[in-house]
């Protein structure tokens, strides 16, 4: 991306610059639209669960920006020679049902023929310019809340290897077509500095995107993130995504580990997570506040640290 140039536009306020979670245009003095895209492959064997959770997927760049999702196109991807197209109406409805959920109506889609089943939305939404939420607004003092568990990758690679069972894929698969409506409305209502929804960077990744667009640093008590219970044991058996590793990897150069931090809590704080929560940076005298509105949801959220003035662009993570 850093190739592409970069648009000139007054009225384009938010762009790829950072990590943004979405591009935000502005029409006019109170309106702006919201536009983001994302598809996944399947993370669950269920077509209907698996078009839910990719299209409350899609959405979250949405409700991360502080925005109000208004219409979805479809983007598919189908082995229609290998496949039943019963499983693809499966998986579209499931979609369709999450979208309504949301408020947001769907507008048609693309479709092509592929290898394996892809399939997630083009969603559109509308906010005020005023109102809008960025992942660039972090400052000293500021409390880091997260509002879903982590370990939803390790889960869903356990799933694909056959090692999980039916409880555990039942409460990865809730956690997943979870809407961050609520948690979204809660933040807009109470006020924040800064938000971005944790997906495929992990929570550390981005993280790092929100302290290097802030020109901040942060401070994380592993011990106190939200996991899922079944993550540990797969750590342990080595079950661990790409992206996942790959992120560990990555963040290598941008985080200091305390010694106290096991390999397994790194790989779980690493994880590339599906249709994860919202990360938020919250001023420590509305923090209170904005747990009391969580709670209310069904996401609820939990303080993991805080933002700090320096190192810039760094992550500090301990166990206290």
């Amino acid at each position: 991306m850093r190739h592409l140039p970069s648009s000139t536009d007054p009225n384009l306020l938010s762009g790829f610059v950072y990590g943004a979670d979405a591009a935000i245009y502005r029409l006019s003095d109170t309106l702006a639209v919201v536009q983001t895209v994302d598809y996944i492959t399947p993370v669950v064997d269920d077509p209907f669960a698996f078009g839910a959770i990719a299209a409350a997927n899609a959405l979250s760049d949405i409700y991360a920006m502080g925005a109000r999702p208004v219409l979805g196109l479809n983007l598919v991807g189908f082995p229609v020679k290998t496949l039943p197209l019963g499983m693809l109406n499966d998986i579209l409805r499931g979609g369709a049902a999450k979208l309504m959920e949301a408020g947001a109506c769907l507008g048609g889609g693309h479709s092509i023929e592929d290898l394996e089943p892809k399939y997630g939305l083009a969603v559109t939404g509308t906010v005020h310019p005023k109102q809008i939420v960025s992942n660039s607004g972090a400052r000293p003092g500021d409390v880091l809340i997260v509002t879903k568990p982590l370990g939803i990758g390790i889960i869903t690679t356990g799933i694909d290897r056959g090692l999980v069972n039916g409880k555990t894929i039942e409460r990865v698969t809730a956690v997943m077509t979870q809407l961050n409506r609520a948690a979204s409305e809660a933040m807009l209502a109470v006020g924040i500095h800064a938000c971005t929804d944790v997906s495929g960077f992990g929570l550390l990744g981005h993280l790092r995107e929100m302290v290097e667009a802030s020109g901040v640093g942060a401070r994380l008590n592993w011990k106190s993130v939200p996991v899922l219970a079944e993550a540990w044991g797969l750590v342990e058996q080595d079950c661990i995504p790409d992206g996942t590793r790959n992120n560990l990897n990555y963040l290598a150069d941008f985080v200091d580990w305390s010694r106290a931090v096991p390999p397994t809590a790194r790989v779980v704080l690493c994880d590339a997570q599906t249709s994860g929560g919202l990360l938020m940076a919250a001023p420590s005298k509305k923090a209170r506040k904005l747990l009391a509105a969580l709670a209310q949801t069904s996401t609820g959220g939990t303080v993991i640290g805080e933002i700090v003035e320096k190192p810039k662009g760094r992550i500090r993570v301990s166990a206290k």
